[in-house]
């Protein structure tokens, strides 16, 4: 059976005065470290829409792992570990959280 892309999707939400700081952030700096080692395939980053009107939190990033082996991998990398730290120094106290995280695993053809 060959191995297909897994997803890793982790909502975020920041106070809105903190949005130019956190964007800038996310991608100039947690963005890679978290992909030192090379284990992501891909990562997009979302902001919701005001199309529909959504109780979800404002900030989606959707990482692709190109299977389960290699996310777990991850999971237990120094690369996030030092990620994880960075994030609670930077915002540790101040008015940013993540929500929600899951994976998921292909289903189907």
């Amino acid at each position: 059976m060959a191995k297909r892309s897994c997803l890793w999707l982790v909502w975020t939400r920041c106070a809105p005065e903190l949005d130019a700081e956190f964007n800038k952030w996310y991608d100039e700096i947690h963005l890679p470290m978290l992909n030192k080692g090379g284990h992501i395939a891909s990562v997009k980053r979302y902001k919701l829409s005001p199309e529909v009107p959504s109780e979800q939190p404002p900030y989606l990033a959707v990482y692709e792992f190109k299977d389960v082996a290699t996310f777990k991998a991850w999971q237990t990398s120094e690369a996030l570990a030092e990620a994880r730290k960075e994030m609670k120094g930077t915002w540790g106290g101040r008015d940013m959280e993540i929500k929600a995280r899951a994976f998921y695993e292909p289903v189907g053809k």
